[in-house]
């Protein structure tokens, strides 16, 4: 079976060809981490962590980089709202995002690159561009010449006389046509600033991911990923330097995520619907998160709301409640052997038709449907009088498998009453301590397990749902 994905470079399905055989080299765009993340930034690290796990599960080996941005404006401002260096709140954010989508079981990428960590290759990369003639110096910034670029617009399919006609050159620009960008700024007094032979300054935001790209991956990638509103301008910006610089295809494949919508609605600050992943996990089992996440087909938006969020769970748990049912049947179980084959070739179709349903541009949703499938197939076998332990067997480490490639658990670990007496008193110091996020983790922990926590006067109380 081959891999197809949709490129939006083409607008169409491709069979994936690697660079290099057996490999593939991607890169995501990551967050700017001047605060906590919210459930948009949720999706993308989702979508593109179960994508790498596909091409791990079919026998690749992925070279993974998801990048930080930790130096632009917001991070700028939020220093100064908060009486901070921009290191200290980049560093603080940047554990946080690693917390919040590790509890969505996210896999840390094999390079998580940093902006402040990368500047020797970003001054080199933009000195590059002026001596090549596609970049100019303006009293301290630097400005990429779009129009330098003959194939600008080739990921958004615009064209450029009609990007020109919305361009606008802000107050206090230097640049020659409306349409050039920025690849360095000057600093201002009392920010945050490096060397540069333009003077003290620091990097604009598009030419920090073609660096970081080319530093890690090389000058040519396989994938580059991101959310659909990063298609432009910053992939497209990305794509021209990138191209100008080295003279051949940034990127040969590029995949984009769906919005999300609050509601019905745009996420958005003034309509109050902004919601941080940090909360979310804490009231939700993350399993159930990712599962919602991957319900509905990456590139399609996807609505999030309290009632469809309580959907996914009830479907997950019938998933869920399909695998205890074998692990509780199997201590009933023999080692029979009369109809086990045919039991494990059922099962196999399953496993087929999962990789089917993935090898078409990661159909998540359809990949999902087969789960339930397999989940009936398990029902209608242990409804059976006598049972085979091999084929249990088989149906858990098939579901563990599948589920494994999506991302989320069916299993759980059984808490002993002495394990939850120990959790319960780390809790209590934590409270004493003020380590009220610790204590808060704790009693979110034991809930997602089916523990209840209830503090009363006369100390904390524990039951099992």
């Amino acid at each position: 079976m081959t891999v197809k994905l949709y490129n939006s470079l083409t607008r169409s399905k491709e069979t994936f060809k690697p660079i290099e055989e057996g490999k593939v080299k991607m890169y995501v765009c990551g967050p700017t981490v001047y605060n906590y993340i919210h459930v948009g930034n949720a999706r993308p690290a989702i979508v593109f962590d179960t994508i790498r796990r596909y091409f791990e599960y079919v026998g690749y080996d992925v070279e993974y980089v998801l990048n930080f941005t930790d130096v632009d404006d917001k991070l700028i401002k939020a220093a100064e709202e908060m009486g901070e260096e921009v290191p200290e709140i980049a560093d603080r954010f940047i554990n946080a995002y690693k917390e919040d989508v590790g509890a969505l079981h996210v896999k840390e990428a094999v390079h998580h690159p940093r902006v402040t960590e990368t500047m020797d290759e970003i001054l080199q990369f933009i000195e590059g561009l002026i001596d090549k003639g596609y970049a100019y110096e303006a009293d301290g910034d630097v400005y990429f010449k779009t129009r330098a670029f003959d194939e600008y617009g080739k990921l958004s399919h615009q064209s450029i006389d009609d990007l020109r006609s919305g361009a606008r050159i802000q107050v206090g620009e230097k640049k020659n046509d409306p349409l050039d960008f920025a690849l360095w700024k000057q600093a201002k007094e009392d920010e945050i600033a490096w060397d540069s032979p333009w003077g003290r300054g620091r990097p604009g935001w598009h030419i920090e991911c073609s660096a970081m790209a080319k530093k890690y991956l090389g000058e040519t990638i396989d994938i580059h990923a991101g959310g659909q509103d990063l298609s432009f301008p910053h992939h497209e910006n990305e794509i021209a330097q990138s191209e100008c610089m080295n003279d051949q295809t940034f990127a040969n494949y590029w995949l984009h995520n769906g919005y999300i919508q609050i509601d019905n609605e745009k996420m958005s600050k003034s309509l109050g619907n902004f919601i941080l992943v940090h909360d979310l996990v804490r009231n939700h089992n993350p399993n159930v998160v990712r599962f919602f996440m991957l319900s509905v087909h990456y590139r399609n938006p996807i609505n999030f709301n309290g009632e469809l969020l309580a959907s996914a769970k009830n479907s997950y748990e019938r998933i869920k409640t399909a695998y205890d049912n074998l692990q509780h049947r199997r201590e009933a179980s023999m080692n029979l052997t009369n109809d086990t084959e045919q039991w494990k070739e059922k099962i196999n179709q399953h496993v087929e038709t999962f990789k089917r349903e993935m090898n078409d541009d990661f159909n998540t949703a359809n990949a999902i449907s087969v789960l339930f499938e397999l989940a009936k197939e398990a029902n209608i076998y242990i409804d059976q009088k006598q049972t085979s332990t091999e084929v249990i067997d088989y149906f858990m480490s098939t579901f563990d498998e599948l589920t494994s490639v999506l991302g989320f658990e069916l299993a759980t670990e059984e808490l002993l009453d002495e394990d939850i007496e120990a959790l319960i008193e780390e809790r209590i110091q934590a409270r004493k301590d003020r380590n009220f996020s610790r204590a808060d983790e704790i009693r979110d922990d034991l809930a997602n397990r089916g523990i209840i926590l209830e503090d009363t006067p006369q100390g904390t109380r524990w039951k099992r749902q």
